[in-house]
C-alpha cells in the first residue's frame, strides 16, 4: 500500500499539531478507537450519553479538528461522534479502498456498530458528504437526517487538475494559492486567531499529505430517490470544485424531503454553520 503521507517526519508533524488541536476541544470529550477490517479508526464522542446519535464526516484532506467549532452547538442535545476518515491525513488507518467499491459503507457501518449506534444523523462535507450519501443510500433505514455541505457526487465536479498540478509545483506559495483556490472566498475582515491557526494547520497538511486524485462516483436518480430522510443541502454558489447548482437542481428533484441553503458568495469552505445545523437535526430527529 502506498503511504499516504511524503515522508514519515511529516506524517508525525501533522499528527503532533492535531493532537493540539483536539486538546481544545470546547467540550468535554472522548477519544475513542475503532476496531474494523480496514483498520483502526479514530472518533471523538462528546455531548450526552442516550441522546440521539450524529456522525460527523469531514472533507478531503483534512480531519475532525475542522469540526471544533460546531461541536459546542451540536453537543448540547445530540451525542456527537466526530469520525477521522480512512485513508486521510487524521488518526486512523491509512487504507483507501476503491471508493467505487462499496467498500465505505461496510466500513462506516462497522464504526457504528462499533460505537453502539444503531441508527444515526449523519452530517458531512465535501468528500464526508459524499460519504454520507453514499451510506444513506446504502442503508437508509440506518440514517435519521442528512446534513450536506458542498457534497460530492450528485452535482459535476470541475477539473482542477489543469490549475491545481501547476500550483503544486511552486513550493510553499503554490500550495498556500491552491489552498486559496479550493476553499474560495474568505469571510471579510481579518481572521480570528482560531482561523488562522487552522489556515497554517491545513497548510501544513498540503505540505505532507498525499491527497486522493481518485474521481468521486456520482450518485444515479434511483440512489437520490432513496433518501427518504430529511435532508439539508448547503450549498455555496461560487464553488471552484463542484457544480453547486447541479447539485441543487438534482436532490430537490429525487429527494423527496431535501432543503437547500444557497449562498451566493461562498466558495467551497462553509464554516460557521453550527448552531443552524444543530437546530435542524434536532427538529428533524423528533419529526
Amino acid at each position: 500500500m502506498t503511504t499516504i503521507w511524503k515522508t514519515a517526519a511529516g506524517a508525525e508533524a501533522v499528527r503532533a499539531r492535531y493532537r493540539e488541536f483536539l486538546s481544545l476541544c470546547p467540550v468535554p470529550s472522548e477519544q475513542l478507537s475503532v476496531p474494523t477490517s480496514q483498520g483502526e479508526t479514530f472518533v471523538v464522542a462528546c455531548g450526552p450519553k442516550g441522546a440521539p446519535a450524529v456522525l460527523l464526516l469531514h472533507g478531503s484532506a483534512s480531519n475532525s479538528a475542522s469540526w471544533l467549532g460546531d461541536i459546542p452547538h451540536l453537543a448540547q442535545h445530540l451525542r456527537v461522534y466526530a469520525v477521522d476518515m480512512i485513508g486521510e491525513p487524521g488518526l486512523s488507518a491509512e487504507s483507501r479502498p476503491p471508493l467505487a467499491s462499496g467498500a465505505y459503507a461496510g466500513w462506516l457501518s462497522e464504526v457504528m456498530a462499533g460505537l453502539g449506534v444503531e441508527r444515526a444523523a449523519l452530517v458531512g462535507l465535501s468528500l464526508g458528504g459524499w460519504l454520507a450519501l453514499h451510506y444513506a443510500t446504502t442503508h437508509p433505514d440506518k440514517v435519521t437526517a442528512l446534513v450536506l455541505l458542498c457534497p460530492g457526487g450528485v452535482g459535476k465536479h470541475r477539473n482542477i487538475l489543469l490549475w491545481a498540478l501547476p500550483l503544486m509545483l511552486l513550493g510553499p506559495w503554490g500550495r498556500k494559492a491552491l489552498q486559496a483556490k479550493i476553499l474560495g472566498p474568505m469571510p471579510p475582515g481579518a481572521p480570528s486567531p482560531e482561523a488562522q491557526a487552522f489556515g497554517e494547520f491545513m497548510q501544513l497538511i498540503f505540505a505532507n499529505f498525499r491527497p486522493r486524485m481518485e474521481t468521486l462516483p456520482p450518485f444515479d436518480d434511483t440512489a437520490l430517490g432513496r433518501l427518504t430522510m430529511p435532508v439539508l443541502t448547503i450549498l455555496g454558489a461560487k464553488d471552484a470544485m463542484i457544480d453547486s447548482a447541479g447539485t441543487r437542481d438534482r436532490l430537490q428533484r429525487h429527494a423527496a424531503r431535501a432543503e437547500v441553503v444557497w449562498l451566493p458568495e461562498a466558495g467551497h469552505m462553509l464554516v460557521g454553520h453550527g448552531a443552524a445545523i444543530a437546530g435542524y437535526l434536532q427538529k428533524a430527529i423528533a419529526a
